[in-house]
């Protein structure tokens, strides 16, 4: 078993750090399959060293049918044999402790797959069972019960109800999967659940690793009764326009639960949520006892808007000052489509992604990045025949296009180094070109998106050890002329990114770091990223009221 970290603090590591997303199946792939695995993650470690990051999440790698990719598991306490096996875990975990990175595991608690035994018993027992209580089962509607249960619509598409094929003809209950069919969702008002994902938790924690992701954090109860939608059920985001399924209070005992397992150990393990609401109901998540951190989706979804960063931006503040919180940067993932494609795509949307990378590493808090996202990966325009997200089977949208393979050679042969040996193919299909944004390639171009963020997060980690970034500073977005968004924080240092179409001149302070070369009078071009500490003399308006106006909702794929 993998020994823990030497403690090179005693501060909470995660309050500044930068946390790169690992999707294992397309990382490296050691055995030649086609699909990466935990071996390949181990050969890489010493590029993971190199990025200058503090932790790695990988997303789910435990055994599971992989309808949805992993997120659909089947046992919460052991490895998938397409990723590895225990063995080949505690060794990837020794290996990142030992290059002083930090390991997160997902955790999958709002649901399971339908392959999991507890399931598998719980559909082989008659209605009002013990076994049927650990799930949500309900009596369906119409004279033969042939009807779902309530209006309820999955965010993958179609009715939120479901009956398994070895279900008696005459059984009239249908259970609740919110994901797809293969997806039940576990039942959190039975008490067994919370003491099942009490032992999953200690499981890897005694194991070794720093911290949990947690799915879908803010969806684990659903409204007492399960009765109709009153919103239009027709709406395929079915977490987000369903009052009845997200947000509900009682979830947050689950997670003060949750903290005081995580802080019985030595050192603390880290809770991060995947809570997609708006930021005066997310920020609620990370209040004192329960988790710490929580994604930004409202900054994550942005696009390259200068009002509407700024808008967020004093958003986001306003609710981390509500509740004492603090941020938790991030503009891509495994389910958003990648930012140089966002932004416009081509050179132009290329720049902005390189501009906007450098900016979420001059922000204060924690700051995560998706893999590939160092190399300006765009999104992937995968032959329909070809994709195996189960969200494009079922309601016609993929998130295909942003997992696939990360090129590591130039060399096209064995998709361009993706997999160590001869292979069919990879998972999803390496597109043509896809060398251009090969690690070997950009190693050897200093002026590579790739060099530009070793260089940040090295230039990130001086300056905070120098005392000059301060994690917990708070933060002032404005809009300055010609397009200029600034972020000044109160530690001194503002990060500017130039978001009008031609050159902004920065005000008077210390350059601490450009994505681009600055033009004369310190004029930034269009599509450029710049710290710089602010002279003595400069001044920040204040935080500005948002008293009396709405929050967009944030829409989101989980």
């Amino acid at each position: 078993m993998a020994a823990a970290l030497s403690a090179r603090d005693r501060s909470p590591w995660w309050r500044g750090a930068v946390i790169y997303e690992v999707y294992p199946r397309s990382f490296a792939d050691a055995d030649g399959d086609g699909v990466g695995d935990l071996r390949g993650i181990i050969e890489r470690m010493p590029y993971l060293a190199s990025l200058g990051v503090d932790g790695i999440w990988l997303t789910p790698f435990q055994p599971s049918p992989q309808v949805d990719q992993g997120y659909d598991i089947s046992d919460y306490c052991d490895i998938d044999p397409l990723f590895g096996t225990l063995d080949d875990f505690d060794g990837l975990l020794s290996a990142a402790h030992h290059a002083d990175i930090r390991v997160l595991v997902d955790i999958v608690p709002n649901h399971t797959s339908t392959a999991h035994p507890l399931f598998r018993r719980a559909v082989a027992t008659a209605s009002g069972s013990p076994e049927r209580a650990l799930f949500h089962f309900a009596t369906g509607r119409g004279m033969n019960h042939e009807q779902p249960p309530n209006n309820w619509v999955s965010v993958f598409g179609g009715s939120a109800w479901a009956r398994d094929s070895h279900q008696d003809a005459d059984d009239p209950q249908w259970y609740l999967h919110l994901f797809s069919a293969a997806q039940p969702d576990w039942n959190w008002e039975n008490p067994q659940v919370h003491d099942d994902f009490d032992a999953v938790l200690r499981f890897w924690f005694d194991r070794g690793v720093d911290g949990v992701r947690i799915d879908v954090a803010h969806g684990l109860y659903k409204h007492a009764g399960l009765r109709d939608s009153p919103t239009v059920p027709a709406l395929t985001d079915g977490l987000r326009s369903n009052p009845l399924v997200m947000d509900q209070e009682p979830v947050h005992d689950v997670y003060r639960r949750w903290r005081r397992l995580a802080d019985d150990y030595d050192p603390p393990r880290l809770l991060v949520g995947e809570v997609n609401l708006e930021p005066p109901r997310a920020a609620r998540y990370t209040r004192s006892d329960e988790l710490h951190q929580s994604f930004a989706f409202a900054f994550a979804r942005l696009g390259w808007d200068a009002a509407a960063w700024v808008e967020v931006g004093n958003e986001l503040e306003r609710a981390r000052a509500a509740e004492s919180s603090t941020l938790t940067w991030a503009l891509e993932n495994h389910d958003l489509v990648r930012t140089p494609t966002r932004f416009g795509g081509g050179p132009l949307g290329a720049q902005r992604a390189r501009a906007a990378l450098i900016a979420l590493l001059g922000l204060p808090g924690a700051v995560y990045v998706y893999q590939g996202q160092e190399l300006g990966l765009p999104e992937v325009d995968v032959p329909a025949g070809q994709r195996a997200d189960p969200m494009w089977r079922q309601g016609g949208v993929s998130r295909d296009g942003a997992r696939v393979p990360i090129p590591w050679t130039v060399s096209p042969e064995l998709d361009h180094g993706f997999s160590s040996h001869p292979t069919e193919g990879s998972w999803l299909p390496v597109p043509a070109g896809w060398g251009a944004f090969a690690v070997a390639r950009q190693s050897e171009d200093t002026d590579s998106t790739l060099a530009l963020f070793r260089s940040a997060t090295r230039r990130r980690r001086e300056l905070t050890g120098q005392g000059v970034l301060d994690p917990d500073a708070t933060t002032v977005w404005r809009l300055r002329p010609s397009g200029l968004v600034e972020c000044a924080r109160s530690d001194g240092v503002s990060v500017f990114i130039a978001m009008g179409d031609g050159p902004a001149e920065l005000p008077a302070g210390d350059v601490l770091l450009s994505s681009i070369p600055l033009g004369p009078g310190q004029a930034l071009s269009a599509g450029g990223t710049a710290w710089s500490r602010r002279t003595p003399h400069a001044t920040t308006t204040p935080l500005p009221s948002f008293a009396g106006q709405t929050h967009r909702p944030v829409l989101g794929v989980r």
